[in-house]
């Protein structure tokens, strides 16, 4: 039995010396891949933030960069070990278990898939506003894109974890892509017997005008629609541009102000009934 087992410890120890060179090769091969990886996944990471302007797509593309090195440099390592068929079971696996995990865990797959496309697809950036199915639930500023979530911080400061696929399947609105918006409200006004339309439409533009964060250029000029008129009575339809660049305060905030000065300035006027603006 000693004998036996005296023969089997030197043989052992015989492979071992004899793939000991290969093991220190695929150890520097490993150390180096590890390396690379980090070093050009922050590079092209780097160059990605500078040119594209796009973080949710630099940092997809530096993840991605990084584990394929990972990768590549994995396979040389058991190519140097003369592991070759461990490398084709694990290609030849790589379907099989794809398929497998892909079935098991549909969802998490389905929303890492809709991850991706969302990361190049690029509905939205960081920061930008958005709202899905037409719900103000689901509106808010988008805060983050992970592997399998879409990330949207609501006015209120409510955090919104969305799934990927859910993001991507429905209509989302962009508020802030374009970097303009036009938002609008409705004036009714009783103009009495000595008013006129036009009087009225010119002091709620002069109101508009005066805001310093109102655009008002060829290519976004403010105006106003007449919607209804019932004797006297008439509802007016304001639009205005503005920046979209903070959709909270730069939107919402300058229309609860222009709405209230120009239901100032229509009062200082001495319209009969209180202009309702809304």
């Amino acid at each position: 039995m000693l004998t036996d087992l005296h023969r089997v410890i030197n043989t052992y120890w015989t492979q071992f010396l004899y793939l000991l060179p290969k093991l220190g090769v695929a150890l520097v091969l490993l150390i180096i891949a590890i390396f690379v990886a980090n070093r050009l996944s922050r590079l092209i990471g780097g160059r990605l933030q500078n040119r594209s302007h796009d973080p949710l797509l630099a940092e997809f593309l530096t993840r991605l960069t990084k584990w394929a090195l990972l990768l590549v440099g994995l396979m040389l390592v058991l190519q140097v070990l003369g592991m070759t068929g461990v490398v084709s079971g694990v290609l030849g696996a790589a379907g099989l278990t794809a398929f497998v995990v892909g079935f098991a865990l549909k969802d998490i797959a389905e929303n890492f898939l809709a991850g991706m496309v969302l990361a190049f697809n690029r509905p939205f950036r960081i920061h930008d506003t958005i709202q899905i199915k037409d719900n103000k639930e689901l509106m808010g500023r988008v805060a983050a894109l992970n592997l399998r979530t879409t990330v949207i911080q609501t006015f209120d400061g409510r955090h919104i974890y969305l799934p990927n696929a859910m993001v991507l399947r429905e209509a989302l609105i962009n508020f802030t892509r374009d970097g303009y918006i036009r938002p609008d409200f409705q004036v009714t006004v009783d103009l009495g017997a000595a008013g006129s339309s036009e009087q009225v439409q010119q002091q709620i533009m002069q109101v508009v005008r005066a805001s310093p964060d109102v655009i008002d250029e060829e290519a976004h000029k403010c105006y106003i629609i007449l919607d209804k008129a019932e004797g006297s009575k008439l509802t007016l339809h304001v639009y205005f541009w503005t920046s979209a660049e903070d959709y909270r305060r730069g939107v919402l905030e300058l229309k609860s102000e222009l709405m209230q000065a120009v239901r100032q300035r229509l009062g200082e006027l001495g319209y009969p009934e209180p202009a309702t603006v809304g």
